[in-house]
Parts: C-alpha cells; structure tokens; sequence
C-alpha cells in the first residue's frame, strides 16, 4: 500500500501550474497538479497512455476536440491515449489528483496560447506531422 496526503505535498507557483509526481505504480505514476487562478495547460496528448484527474479543490475548464466540461470538486475525467486535451483553471486556486498509466506516459504538446515563450521540441513536430 502506497498513500500520500495530497494537502503537504501541494506546491504552487504564480508562472505556471505545478506537476509534482508523488511515486510510480506498476506502469504509472500518480500525481498532484497545482494550479493558481487562470493558469492554463498546453493543448496536449499522451499518444500510449490513458491520463485522469480527480478534483479535489477549486476547478475549472477540460477541453478536448469533442467540447469541454466543467471540472469542480469531485470530478473526475479520463482522456484515453492519444486524446487532445487542455485545462484551464477557474477563478480560485485548484488542487487535482493526476494518474497516468501505460506505455510511453511523456506528452506530446501541440501548442500552448498562454505561454509566449512556449517552443515546440522535434518529438513534437514529428508526431503532428510538421
């Protein structure tokens, strides 16, 4: 048995939403996303791994190319592997519970608005074939 107390581990920061994995189990990882008011994430997928998230405070926006859903407390949303998607926090800060599992957990990022200095790497460009 593996727990965490996800209210210690939380760490936020004003320039962009914190990832802190918390440990690897069997063949994922699990997870705390931090996010302060307005923070958004790049539009990403994992191409071999299914990513889900539990809100447990705050909330705000999941998008994907089908349309979007309201995260709030108690939410819960899947995105199989390959599956664009994009959060965008809401007004208040927001903690969520993240586990990815599969094969290749690493994200492919397709492009990130809110992120001036946001360049995309090869890995990336050859994967949405530019």
């Amino acid at each position: 048995m593996i727990t965490y107390d996800l209210i210690k581990e939380a760490e936020f920061s004003p320039d962009r939403h914190v990832e802190k994995i918390l440990g690897d189990v069997a063949e994922g990882d699990v997870t705390v996303a931090c996010w302060e008011p307005g923070q958004i994430s790049p539009n990403h997928c994992h191409p071999d791994a299914v990513e889900m998230y539990y809100c447990i405070e705050g909330g705000g926006t999941m998008r994907t190319p089908d349309g979007e859903v309201a995260i709030t407390p108690g939410s819960v949303v899947a995105h199989p592997p390959g599956e664009m998607h994009e959060y965008e926090n809401g007004p208040e800060r927001s903690l969520l519970f993240r586990v990815r599992y599969g094969g290749d957990k690493d994200a492919r990022l397709k492009e990130w608005p809110s992120n001036p200095e946001f360049q995309r790497r090869d890995i990336d460009n050859v994967y949405f074939g530019d």
